[in-house]
Order: structure tokens, then sequence, then C-alpha cells
């Protein structure tokens, strides 16, 4: 099911829009680059050569952009069923690894001109070109982030936060160059180091964001909470919990679920109902269920409502037992089975050790099994 609801959404559109963005980035960076290279090299200015680096570095970065997109479009294959959607996120990572490499250099640079000062020569047109690369950074910045948000990519964003912070240094370059020509004070080095910050924390932060990427980070509470409600608006199921998104790509989400249905229901009922959901969610959130699991409620029995209450009650007592769900007693087998969300505060098996000491202590007669989960998508 999975391969044949992600082949419905050709991502074509997508990959032009980043291809046709990163173009422009990288046409704009080099144009920029090579304007500032000549600039700082004939007004010996290190803040404006590092200006130029810090430009290059973001071309190179789109170069990459377009390469990972590419890549991350390949159709799936045996070897890779899924796609290759997170190629994208590794080109992501290298793409910051470029960014703090030259935040990097540029500091070591800056401090060798810190301790070897040198002064600059700046004239009316330096000053007039580093004025329009203030704002050719400050258009090209808003253009490629609003493109980024616009098609989900997390490289086009970042390039394009990147682009704005670049604009706020250009600036500071010329306010720099202003100063010197005003009063003769050389602030190049000094401002050469910021410029080094503010790089070297950007390559960080965009790391960061990728390598969570990678490892797996709890889904947007939006999409979580909207697929839940899909889900109980129906009017069989009672409850939907244990819902784990799995991301293999900008735009390609997997999930499992687990619903609450009455004991009652037939295997035929079960099964239009969650093709039904299964066809609903992918249609209004993009999200493609690839496993529904059940939980059956008793209906009828009054004598299973009270013990249910009484165990959710002790249950729930705990600050760190965030949920209690999927519950079922049978009172003449003596089985009682449910699920503990448990917040990230006790470790599970302690948890699981703690409820499950009360609860036979308070039903010595019943075999009980119980499931510990993480809250891995719990409204907050």
């Amino acid at each position: 099911m999975s391969n044949e609801k992600m082949a419905e959404r050709p991502e074509m559109s997508r990959d032009r829009v980043i291809i046709r963005t990163s173009i422009i980035g990288i046409l704009a960076n080099v144009f920029l680059a090579a304007f500032k290279a000549v600039v700082g090299i004939l007004s010996n200015s290190i803040a404006v050569t590092l200006d130029a680096v810090n430009n290059l570095s973001d071309a190179l970065s789109s170069i990459i952009t377009i390469v990972g997109t590419k890549l991350a479009g390949k159709l799936p294959d045996k070897k890779h069923p899924l796609g290759y959607g997170r190629i994208e996120y590794l080109s992501a990572m290298i793409v910051s690894g470029i960014v703090l490499y030259a935040g990097i250099t540029s500091a070591v640079e800056s401090v060798k001109k810190i301790i070897h000062p040198e002064l600059p020569d700046y004239n009316a047109v330096s000053l007039v070109i580093i004025g329009a690369a203030v704002l050719v950074k400050i258009l090209l910045g808003r253009y490629v982030k609003g493109q980024g948000e616009k098609v989900n990519s997390g490289s086009l964003v970042a390039s394009g936060s990147d682009a704005m912070s670049d604009a706020a240094l250009s600036a500071s370059v010329l306010a720099c160059a202003v100063i010197f020509k005003i009063s003769g004070i050389s602030l190049e080095a000094f401002v050469g180091v910021v410029i080094s910050v503010f790089i070297i924390r950007s390559g960080v932060e965009m790391m960061m964001e990728t390598l969570n990427e990678i490892l797996g980070s709890r889904a947007e509470k939006e999409v979580t909470d909207k697929i839940k409600k899909i889900l109980t608006e129906e009017e069989e199921v009672r409850g939907a919990y244990d819902l784990i998104t799995h991301n293999y790509g900008p735009d390609k989400n997997l999930a499992s679920v687990h619903i609450e249905l009455p004991d009652h229901m037939t295997v035929s009922e079960v099964d239009r109902l969650t093709r039904k959901l299964e066809k609903r969610v992918y249609r209004e959130t993009g999200v493609i269920l690839t496993a529904v699991g059940l939980y059956s409620y008793n209906t009828g029995d009054s004598q299973a409502a009270r013990i249910q209450n009484d165990v959710q009650e002790r249950v729930l007592a705990h600050d760190w037992a965030i949920q209690m769900h999927g519950f079922y007693v049978d009172t003449e087998t003596k089985d009682m089975s449910f699920d503990v969300v448990m917040s990230f505060d006790i470790d599970p098996k302690e948890g699981l050790r703690i409820i499950s000491g009360e609860i036979k202590k308070a039903y010595p007669e019943y075999r009980l099994d119980m499931t510990p989960d993480v809250d891995a998508s719990v409204s907050e």
C-alpha cells in the first residue's frame, strides 16, 4: 500500500521549485562573491574578503542542495522500497559542514589580522558595491526562505535564513568601512571575528536541526492532533492511541496507530472502517497509515466498567502516568490488559513495576498484561 500511495504523490513540481531557487541563489552568490573578492583584495579588507568567502560557501551549499534534491527524487526500487527522500537530509548535513568549516577558517584569519593589523583602503565605488550587496542579500534571503517554506524544503529555509544573516553581516562591514573613512579607526579584524562567530553558529544550528531529522524527532503536534481528530470522528472509534510517525524525507511520512473499538464489531466491519480511515487520513494530511492496530473495549458489562474506572484512577494518580488506554477485562477468565503512556521523567521498567504492584494488590485474582508506552505524540 505504501509504495502505491507514495507513487500517487509525484514530487516533480517541488523538485523544480527547489532546483530553480537554488540556481538563482548560486548565480547571485557567485556574482556577489566575485565583486566582494575584488573589493576586498583592492582595499586590503579582511572583512570584505571573508564576506566574499561566505557568499562562495553559500553558492556551494546551493549546488549540494540541487544534487541532494535530484538524488532524493529517485523512484523507490528493490533495494530502497521507501525511496531516497532521506538523502536530502544528508545533503543538508554536508551544507552545514561547509558552513561550519568556512566559519572556523574565517575566525582563524581574523585573529591573525588582529595580531598583525593592516589598514584597509576603501573608495566610493567599494562602498557602493558593499551597499548593493546588502540589498541583494536581503531580497535573496526573503525569496529563498519563502520558497523553502512553500515546498517544505529544510535546505532552502536554512539557506534563506543564512542569507538574511549574511545581509546583516554585510551591513556591519559597510558600517565598519564608513567608520574608517570618517575617523580612520579600523575595526576590520574585529568585524571579521563577529562574522566568523555568526557563520559558525549558523553551521551548528543547521547541523543540529538536520541531525534531529535523521535521528527522528517527535511529529508536529498540529499533524498528530489532526490525525487523531479524523480517527475519533468515526462513531465506532472511542479513542486513537500510540500514534507513531516515520519520516522518509520531506513530505514522505508513514504512521501506525491503535484505535479503540467496541468488542462486538465483526472483522468485515473493522476492515471497512480501517480502509475508510486510511484513505481519509492520507487525503487530508498526506500521512500514510501503514498499520492500524486494534484495542477492544467492554460493552454491556457494568462490573468491567467499574473495574476500569478504578484502575484508571489508580494509574493516573501518578504524575508521570500521562494516559491509560486499551483497557480490556474478562471477568470470567480473570484477564486484564491495558497500556500506560509514561513521561520521560521515569524509567518505563520502574513505572511498570510500581503500577503492576498496585493493581495486583487490588485485584490479586486477575492475570495482568500491562504495556508501557512512550509519549511520542501525546498532546502537550
